[in-house]
Order: C-alpha cells, then structure tokens, then sequence
C-alpha cells in the first residue's frame, strides 16, 4: 500500500491487490445532521476507514460535538429553510466536501428533491424512491394490491372494525403513533389538522429488513432482524434471525418496483392471521444497523463505494448475537476463539495513532487467558507509541505468506485488510475490521 496526493492536494489510497492498482481518493464526508442515531451510527461505522474523513454539522447541537474530530459547530438550517442549500454549499467549499450523507428522513428528501443546487453530490437513492418512502400513504398506495400490504383506511368511514393504529403519514420513531380503539378517538385525531396513515391493528412481532442494493440495481443482501425492545421508536435491543423465503420475496419486490442504491431497509408486523405485513420502507440506513454491522456487513461503507462507482462484495460472519443498548451498544455473541490475531498497520495504529478501543479489548483478552499474536513490520518500533512488546504472545512479520502461515480458525482475525479478511473468512476465521471491534468489548469488566 501506498499514497499519493489526490486533486485537492490529499492523499489518495493506493491498493496493490495481485496484478490490480485500485486508486481510491480519500472522500471527505459531512453527515448531516450528525448528532441523530442515524448520524451517529454512520459515523462508528465510518470512523476508522482510512478512505474516509468524516465531517459533522446539525441544526441542534447535540452529541455529535463528542465524537466528530471534524465538527462544524455553527447551527445549519433546518431541512424545510431556505437558506439550508446557500449554508451547506458554504460548508462543501470550506471543507472541500466530497458526498453530503443525510441522517434524517425529512433532510433526505430536502436535499434529494434538491440535489442539483447542492455543489456535491448526496448519498441518497432516486428522488422518486425517497418521495414515496417519505410518506406511509404515497408508500401504501404505491404498494397497494400486492400481499404484503396491510389493510389501511383513507377515513373513518372505510374503517371495518376497531381497533385500528395510526400514525403522521409523514414522521419517524413512533412519534405520535397509537392504536385507536372507536371511531370517536379516531375523529378526534383527523380533527387534529395531522394527516395519519389508518392501517389495521397489527399485534404481532415486529421486524425490520436491513438490504442492500448494489450500483447495478441487484439486490445483494438482506438481513432479518427481530426489534426485541423498542423505546421511541427505535430498537434498544435487536437480533438477527434467519430470512425465511416470504421475507426475501418481500424485499426483491420492493428492490424491483423502486429504485435503490445502497442501504435501505423496510419494517415487517404480523397480523392475526400469522402473515406479514408491510409498515414502512426507507432508502437510507437504520438506526440500529449497527446489529448488521456488527455481523460483518458494514452497510455504511458498502454504500459509500457503491456511490463512488465500486463493485462490492458481501462478507457474514453469521454468528448468533442480541445487541442490547442504553446509550450505548452492548453485545453478547457465540464466536469462540483462543487466539487474537492482528495487524499493525491501518488497524492497531490508525492515523499515526494508537487504537484506543481496540488496546481496551486486546487488554480484555489478555486477562481472559486468550494468546494475542501482532503482525507487524520489523522496521516499527512498539516503544515509539507506548506499546509494551509482553502484551502479545508473540510478535512476527507482517508479509501475508507469515499471516497465512499462522492464522487458525481456533482465533479471530483483526484487521483494515478487505483481501486479508476475504481470505481467512473463506478458511473459516471469523473476521474483523475495526469498526467491528465494538461487538467484541465486555462491558462487564
């Protein structure tokens, strides 16, 4: 690997795969609005990427401002202003922004519907799609006729029997949402002056489809996961579960009538019949993607190289876990291993800095007995950044014939590496990359 400056005088990322020079500019990024779990949630996921640098910019300050390194902190607009496009082309020529990554329902359709204006390009599906995921009538009434699509009123007076549930046709995490038991109560709630979506009460389980799309319009991935435990509106304990064939046919459908690219998902209920049902779809990813993440599949990533015009590839590790949070992810999963095996360059240290979180979990498992073994180059000195050489069992070079020598499938392999973890993943090694990491912390300790 090595680097050269790119058009605005960075650098780029040069990849030596085989025979093939990849050259990948480093893209500079700015989540909007970064302080949302969605904002949030792009940033873990994107935070050690050496292809990326993330800037953060919100119309609240909120908790962005603690985890951006690259926060702007002067309030934006907010998605509905006027002046939202003349303060984010601002931003993109001060910081010689690359994509704009909205992280809000209602920013995604501002600056898809707006795109044109803006002076970079947005990481957002076709507007039609986003116009349509935007509001549960426009998605029902798209949708409707085929099997999926649940029972859903235009008034009261087409409502059959009660009870029904309702919620703004336009508006996120469950707000305002409710089941409404006699006509009375729902009369109140049109009289309101906000347009609900009346959709027959749905008690089953609920579910949502983490998918991916590629740039050639092939749907490449879906992950069914079950929302164990939902507080306003988003999922604080979540676990994937295998996708049966009705789900799959759902999301084929869904990826065939619109037009995706990159992640997106959609929300399942079951009526009292046992069936699925369709809530709702939105062409960006979910708040608790960080369960599919944590799997292998880095939809964040995956869709930022989709835009920039790359093939990718799907790598599962397929483990069983429950991501279980407050204010924090936490994470429980089936993967044994005896060995840590890991590399030094773009992954112990990144950006010529220590990785904290991954010294907190090497520490971890040197009190849990586990053997850590470090591939590094012989001409790097652990003592130029504070590392003691006595917390690995043994410290070798870090040419891929020695790593392929040494890694068993009784460890775990961490490593930047895209080709190193498609290597050990196909000898069975259950594979890491940084932003991966997080899953394999106790918080016990």
């Amino acid at each position: 690997m090595e680097y050269n400056l790119n058009r605005r005088g960075e650098e780029n990322v040069i990849i030596h795969s085989q025979q093939v020079v990849f050259k990948i500019e480093i893209q500079n990024i700015l989540i909007f609005p970064a302080g949302t779990e969605i904002g949030l949630e792009i940033h873990n996921a994107l935070k050690y990427s050496k292809f990326v640098k993330l800037f953060g910019a919100n119309s609240i300050p909120a908790h962005e401002e603690f985890v951006f390194e690259n926060y702007i902190p002067e309030p934006a607009p907010f998605a509905d202003s006027s002046e939202l496009v003349p303060y984010l082309n601002r931003i993109i020529d001060e910081h010689r922004i690359d994509w704009i990554y909205p992280a809000h329902d209602s920013v995604l359709l501002a600056l898809a519907e707006q795109r044109e204006k803006l002076h970079c390009p947005v990481i957002a599906p076709a507007t039609k799609t986003v116009q349509i995921c935007r509001d549960k009538n426009k998605t029902y009434d798209f949708f409707n006729g085929q099997w999926y699509i649940t029972n859903y009123y235009k008034s009261a007076d087409e409502v059959p029997h009660y009870p029904v549930f309702i919620k703004p046709t336009i508006g996120q995490g469950a707000t305002d949402a409710r089941r409404i038991d006699d006509r009375a109560h729902l009369e109140e709630a049109i009289a309101s002056g906000t347009e609900y979506a009346i959709c027959e009460f749905l008690p089953g389980n609920e579910y949502t489809i983490d998918c991916f799309t590629d740039k050639d319009r092939k749907l490449i991935f879906a992950n069914f996961r079950m929302r164990d435990v939902i507080t306003s509106g988003i999922a604080v304990q979540s676990h994937p579960m295998p996708v049966d064939e009705e789900v799959r046919r759902i999301a084929e459908d869904i990826n065939e009538k619109l037009e995706f690219k990159g992640s997106w998902f959609f929300q399942l209920k079951k009526n009292t019949r046992g069936e699925y049902k369709l809530l709702e779809i939105a062409p960006r990813i979910a708040g608790t993607t960080t369960v599919t993440r944590n799997l292998g599949v880095n939809l964040e990533m995956l869709t930022v190289f989709t835009f920039c015009g790359y093939d990718v590839e799907i790598l599962n590790n397929g483990n069983k876990e429950v991501m279980s949070r407050s204010f924090g992810c936490c994470f429980k999963t089936d993967i044994v291993y005896d060995t840590v095996y890991l590399n030094f360059e773009d992954t112990l240290i990144v950006h010529g800095k220590v990785n904290a979180e991954l010294i907190r979990f090497l520490y971890q498992a040197r009190e849990k007995g586990k053997k850590i073994l470090l591939f590094k180059p012989q001409t790097v000195e652990l003592d130029d950044y504070c590392i003691s050489e006595r917390l690995f069992e043994k410290i070798l070079d870090d040419s891929f014939e020695t790593k392929a020598m040494c890694v068993t499938s009784d460890g775990i392999y961490i490593d930047e590496s895209f080709r190193a973890r498609k290597y050990f993943h196909e000898k069975g090694v259950a594979v890491f990359e940084l932003s991966m990491v997080e899953s394999l912390i106790d918080h016990r300790m």
